[in-house]
């Protein structure tokens, strides 16, 4: 069976550890097919009003639908959930979380452009899926796009967003098959989506601008009491702590 590339995005309640999914979009690139998959569900859990600003998703859009695994959407990516297929997701963790909440457990291999982006571009002032529509000019071509699929764009809308993270793949398989010439663009970036990303510079706190070999000189306490003391610090920043620290 030809493998499938699966891009995904959810639109939530909001992000706390009891919010869930209130729609679904993807996007199932075949060897010669194109499939699109939108739709809303409904939840006890009331939407946020900070998740609404977000994404525009209102109570009544979702009064009276069925709930997240009756979707057609839902049954659909169980069907497509088996280890020869990709799934794309801007952020992974947040959405596969989401959707393991429904009883979704991930077999396929993913690729998070988020990460993939820190990797290829390290230095960009921001990693989000809006940034990048701009910086790369994808809004250029999304209508193109959106047209071809029978997609209505909508700015942080789940399938709108997909949208985005189509053209933002494209981009990044360019960039990643420029940065690792010898590699398989796709495979690498299943790669560089698990690969710690070394984090070379403070963009917070005291030491704000200031290079973490150089903090592990003259504040080494300070970086050890961040190991220690906070709890939701950073996966990539605490490997790299600990790389500076000789750990």
């Amino acid at each position: 069976m030809a493998k499938k590339y699966i891009i995904l995005d959810t639109e939530t309640t909001g992000t706390s550890e009891t919010d869930r999914i209130i729609q679904l979009g993807f996007i199932v690139l075949g060897a010669k097919e194109v499939e699109v998959q939108n739709e809303f569900c409904s939840t006890d859990v009331p939407i946020s009003f900070g998740a609404m600003e977000v994404h525009g998703v209102t109570p009544d859009m979702i009064e009276g639908k069925v709930t997240c695994t009756e979707m057609t959407a839902y049954k659909r990516l169980q069907e497509l959930n088996t280890d020869e297929n990709y799934m794309i997701i801007h952020n992974a963790p947040f959405d596969l979380g989401m959707l393991k909440k429904e009883g979704f457990d991930n077999q396929m291999q993913v690729i998070d452009t988020l990460r993939v982006a820190k990797h290829i571009l390290p230095d960009e002032d921001a990693h989000r899926l809006q940034y990048f529509r701009y910086k790369f000019e994808l809004y250029k071509d999304e209508q193109k796009e959106a047209d071809a699929l029978g997609i209505e764009v909508k700015a942080h809308d789940a399938i709108g967003d997909v949208l985005i993270l189509k053209l933002l793949l494209s981009k990044l398989r360019t960039l990643t098959q420029e940065a690792f010439p010898d590699a398989n663009p796709v495979e690498k970036m299943v790669e560089l989506t698990s690969t710690p990303i070394i984090v070379t510079t403070f963009r917070f706190g005291k030491h704000k601008g200031k290079s973490l070999q150089e903090v592990a000189g003259s504040d080494a306490g300070y970086l050890r009491w961040m190991l220690s003391s906070m709890d939701n610090l950073d996966a990539d920043l605490k490997y790299s702590i600990n790389l500076v620290l000789g750990s």
